[in-house]
Order: C-alpha cells, then structure tokens, then sequence
C-alpha cells in the first residue's frame, strides 16, 4: 500500500466566484419569470374575460350590429387586403344569415395605407351584397380600443357582435364589454394567411394586450371626440 492510500478524501471548496456566478444566474432566471408573468397578465385578462362569449358564424347569437374592425387595405388604397376581405366576408356572411341587421365598419379613414373605411363600404356593397342602407362607416376608429369606445359612446350601441381574426379576437372583444357594450366575438375566416403571418399577428396581439390593459385602467378617452351620431339608429329604422 503506498502511502497515499486509505488515506481520508477530502473535498475541495468550490471556488468563490462559482457560488457568485450561481446566485447571479438563479437571480436573472427569476427576474425573467418575474417579467414574464407581469407581461402575460393582460393577455391571460383578455383570454379569460373572453370566454363563452366567442362563436363560430354559424353558432353566434343574434345582435343587431355587426362590428368589423378596420386593417391594412391593397397598396392601391381601394381595395381590403386579405385579413380586411376575411372580415368582412365574415361580417356579410352574419347579415345574410339574419345574425346582424347593421355593419358598422370601424378603421382608419386616414391610414398610412389608404381609406379603411371606404374600401370596406365598397366591398360590402358591391362585392358581398350588403345593402348600402345597411352599411355604417367610423373612419376614426383609430385603433381597436377607439373602435370599442366609439361605437358605445359616439354611435349608441349596447350589443354586438364583433368580427375580427382569431388571434385578435379576445383583446377586441375584452376591450368592448369593458368599455359597456355586450359583445361576442365571430371569428373572421382569413383565406390566404399564411403561418408566419399568423404567428407574428399573434405574437404582436399577446404584448398590445398591455397597453390594452392600460387603456381601461386609465379610462383613455378616444383620440377623435365626436359628437352623437345617428347612423346606426337610422339604418336600423329602415
């Protein structure tokens, strides 16, 4: 037996910087949880608030508005782009089938992109065969929380179904119950949406459910005030 032998292991300390290293890291994991669930609260707020009050077309309850909520238009400005046309086809689809008397397109009238508000009258009436008279246009509705307010506060409406994609559908559907109207939401069918651009819609409405959360909580009154309007009432009289 050499003289090294059955002589008693002894363990060598970790090094000093090892066990910082290991704290910093344990600290950086948990500050990441940490900012992961505040970020996932809005979204985790709009999903449950919406639940049981999300319908396939041929299932959505009857409601004398239909709201579709405005998105890009064609290069061209006169034309829906293809998550614009899912809408509206949805919308038209609703009325056709006696769900909705009264579509109120609600967008940018103003967009960087053209007129969301005319190209979606435009393809309601002479695309999709929706009666002019049955066709409301909120060019102000600048974005989806404007739209909700708006329809409520400016256009009078206390029930609707609102139209919109499905990775959208549960922050605008949130959004208007908060703000006093009793919506359901019909998803929008969306011909030509390929995987990637539904994954980075998705990803862009999971972080806009926070400013949608700050919206409410601070009451942010629209970004264009106006008074009464009496479209909806009079198209509904017709």
């Amino acid at each position: 037996m050499t003289a090294g032998e059955g002589a008693e292991q002894t363990s060598v300390p970790d090094p000093p910087g090892r066990a910082r290293r290991w704290r910093w890291l344990t600290r950086l994991v948990a500050a990441g949880l940490a900012v992961l669930l505040l970020v996932s609260l809005p979204w985790l707020w709009t999903t449950v608030a919406a639940r049981g009050h999300l319908h396939p077309a041929d299932q959505a309850p009857n409601a004398d508005v239909v709201i579709v909520l405005g998105t890009a238009v064609t290069e061209d400005g006169h034309q829906p782009g293809i998550r614009l046309a899912g809408r509206l086809e949805t919308a038209a689809e609703l009325v056709h089938r006696q769900r909705a008397r009264v579509v109120l397109v609600s967008g940018d009238g103003g967009g960087l992109s053209g007129d969301e508000t005319a190209a979606m009258t435009a393809h309601l009436t002479g695309q999709l065969g929706v009666d002019p008279r049955r066709v409301v246009a909120d060019p102000h509705g600048l974005d989806t929380y404007d739209s909700c307010l708006r329809a409520r506060e400016v256009y009078g409406i206390e029930r609707a179904l609102i139209v919109t994609q499905s990775y959208h559908l549960s922050r605008a559907v949130t959004l208007c119950r908060q703000l006093g109207i009793d919506a359901d939401g019909v998803p929008a069918r969306c011909s030509g949406c390929g995987r990637a651009l539904l994954l980075e819609k998705a990803v862009r409405d999971y972080f806009a459910s926070g400013k949608a959360a700050w919206d409410v909580i601070r009451h942010r009154p629209a970004a264009v005030d106006s008074p009464a309007h009496p479209g909806i009432a009079d198209a509904l009289s017709n």
